[in-house]
Parts: C-alpha cells; structure tokens; sequence
C-alpha cells in the first residue's frame, strides 16, 4: 500500500476527530496577552487553559528581560550544538543555579522537555537494562521506551504493590544480563494531577537496587516548601537520582533541565543525542530563564496565591458535587460521564455561553464513557473567577445530567 493512502484512511486515535474539531477543540487560537482573559474566536474568554502557574509569562520583569537579551544578542547566538560552538558562560551559569535550587551536585540545560526525556532514558540504559515505569507516564516518557533497547516492565498506576512485583521481575532479569533497573515515574501527574508516591518509592531502596528518574514537569515551582518540585514536598530529593523538569510550566518558557550528581551530568553531556547534534538554547531563552528562576526563588508570594486560589477553586467544585479525583497539585480535573458527543457539546456551552475555556479530553485519551475538562489555576486568577467557575461547572454538570445534551451529535467546529 502507498504510505500516503494508508494515513489517508487511517487517521490515528485523536486525528479520526480532526475534521470536526480543528481549530475549536483542538488547535484552538487564544489571543491577546497570556493570562486568565484572552480573545477566542474574537471574544473574550476567561481562560483556565495555560500552564503559567505563578503568572510569570507577562511579568514585567520578565518581559524586560527577554526584550533586552533579544536586543542584545538577537535570537540566533550562540550558533551551533553546545559540543561544538553553542557553549557560553551564560549557560553554564543557569545549570549552576538550577542544580543549587534543587539541591543536585550538576544540572545539564536541555533545548526541550519532550526531546529531552526521550533522550536521557535512550542515553541511560542499554539491552541489559531494564525500566519500570508508571502505567500513566507521559508521552514523552513512553516515547523514550521505545527508543530505548532495554528490557521494560510497567506498573499500575502509584500501585505500590505492583511496582514491588515489577521491581522483583526486573531484578531476576538483570541478575542474568548484569544489567542495572530505571524506576521512571512523574513527580506530578499532569492529566489528573495526582502525585507520584515518591518518598514511598524511594524507600524501596532498601529492598532493591535501581536507581531512580523523576519527571517533574508540572511540580517544578509549584511543589514544595520552596517551589523546588515533588521531590522537595515529600523531602525526598536525596533520593532521586535524576531530577528533571521544564521550564513550559511554572517558568513560562522554554528549554528543561536534568539535575544529578557530576560524574553522572558530565556523561549526559556527551551522549545525550538530542543536545549534541542540536543547536544550543538560545540567549534570550538563557538569559529569560535566569530571570525567571530569580523571581521563583525571591518571590514565595506568587506561589502562595497559586494555592490560594487551587484551594478556592477545589473545595468550590466538591462543595458542588463534582468529582475532581484524587489531585493534590494545582492541575484541577472535572471529571464528567457521558458520550463523545455530548462532550464536544459540554465544551462548546462553556466557551459559547459562559465564555470560559478549559480543555476536554474524550475517548479515546480516557476510557469510554467518561468526560474530563481540565482546569489550570494560575496566580493570576482571581477569587471571583473561582466563584463564577464553579457556578458554571455546577449548570452543565446539571445539563448533562438531565440529558439535555444529545449523546449522538457531535459538534461540527466547522458549522460554528
């Protein structure tokens, strides 16, 4: 068959929906400037649809900082792979700063999170290895298992109980190859907003030799006493042995990092293929990033309304009887029974007459039968966008309940 004819008439689980919902529910525009309103579709929405945590992406400081590293250094320098001519001192200095905000010996500075975990899992592990993972790891996670050649054994999601009968399978295996175990898991769990039970894992150390890679994407800067990720609420850092996290979440940004001891850095540096044979971060993202790790760092007071409102919002939504699972992170699941279709149309009520914009995920992303609108509080939020929020959730929760969305009709974003 022809490559083009195939993908023509197979589509893939989520591009199946494309024709439908291009450009509304999926590919949406949202415009103006980064915060809890922007335009959609040419009106204003009140949007909890952004993962700018503690509001940094339009902080005036920020902005300044990123204007001026633009002026300075355009968007190109340093030209080349950092191996061979994209390394400056700047760089340097931004991992020396990350490793001492997570309390790691070494952090190497990575161009992006999902290139990067890929790679750092294809650099750490050879055909002698294994991995255990977490059944609802992220994607890139997943794809870094694929590309990696060792052995790999999942375990239910947090089940304890099954990583210990994974962990004791992995161990018979790697006493024949003489290989090593990777325990792989997130620090926060993005769709649910669960946390991954690490300071649980890590006390399993004491019973099996692995080591221990954490994907902290969503609790870096929002987790912790400091802001420092999941490692740092549990207070189980030591324990981690690779640390890593982006800064597209709570620093508003681009780039991630992997923080671990020296020796173990010094190693990524020169075999992690996705940051040898790509060209450096470039300055305005270096000098952008610096500016926003200061301002987490010096500035609690933005993570301590993040929480204000997460709390304010959370305990709205079950006073109102609607199930948000099992988060204890800011990341607020809505979690809904009904069809594909009458989810489209949830979606579509929200944004047409209540002018608010989250993000839905159906089948085949979750089971059958369930709806999940996903919320994202920000710092910038206010207590009054919490309030109308929940009264919006509380009216089509009720709708969808009383059947008054079609369980057949599936929204065309087309006919809109």
């Amino acid at each position: 068959m022809d490559i083009f004819e195939r993908v023509r008439n197979q589509k893939g689980n989520i591009g199946q929906y494309a024709k439908q919902a291009h450009g509304y529910f999926s590919f949406p525009k949202l415009e103006g400037e980064i915060g809890p309103r922007m335009k959609f579709r040419g009106k204003e929405v009140l949007n909890w649809s952004l993962n700018n945590y503690i509001g940094l992406a339009n902080d005036p400081e920020v902005r300044k900082a990123d204007a001026e590293a633009a002026a300075k250094y355009g968007m190109a320098y340093p030209m080349g792979a950092r191996m061979m001519s994209g390394q400056t001192s700047r760089h340097e200095y931004l991992e020396s700063q990350l490793a001492e905000f997570v309390g790691k010996p070494d952090a190497f500075l990575l161009n992006f999170g999902y290139q990067g975990m890929v790679s750092i899992i294809d650099a750490m592990t050879s055909r002698h290895d294994c991995i255990v993972y977490d059944a609802e790891d992220h994607a890139c996670i997943m794809d870094g298992l694929r590309l990696s050649p060792a052995k790999r054994y999942v375990y239910l999601h947090n089940d304890m109980e099954s990583l210990r009968k994974q962990l004791e399978r992995a161990t018979k295996w790697v006493e024949n190859t003489g290989g090593g175990i990777l325990v792989v898991t997130e620090g926060l769990f993005g769709m649910a907003g669960d946390l991954g039970k690490l300071d649980e894992i890590v006390a399993m150390k004491k019973d099996f030799n692995f080591r221990l890679l954490v994907d902290d994407a969503h609790g870096f800067g929002t987790m912790g006493p400091h802001g420092a990720g999941t490692g740092d609420h549990f207070g189980v850092m030591d324990g981690i042995d690779l640390y890593f996290a982006t800064f597209a979440k709570a620093m508003a940004g681009i780039g991630a990092f992997i923080a671990c001891d020296e020796d173990i850095c010094m190693y990524l540096r020169y075999n992690m293929r996705s940051q040898t044979f790509a060209k450096s971060l470039p300055m305005p993202m270096v000098e952008g990033a610096i500016k926003r790790l200061e301002l987490l760092r010096t500035k609690p007071e933005l993570r301590e309304k993040l929480w204000t409102i997460v709390r304010a919002l959370q305990a709205g939504l079950k006073v109102d009887g609607l199930n948000i699972g099992a988060t204890n992170s800011p990341v607020t699941p809505v979690y809904l029974s009904g069809s594909v279709a009458e989810g489209t149309q949830v979606a579509m009520d929200l944004r047409e007459n209540y002018n608010l914009f989250c993000s839905i995920v159906v089948y085949p992303v979750i089971p059958k039968g369930q709806l999940l609108l996903r919320l994202i509080p920000t710092a910038m939020h206010t207590l009054e966008d919490v309030d109308y929020t929940v009264k919006a959730f509380k009216n089509v929760a009720q709708k969808l309940a009383n059947g008054e969305y079609s369980k057949d009709v599936v929204v065309d974003a087309n006919a809109l």
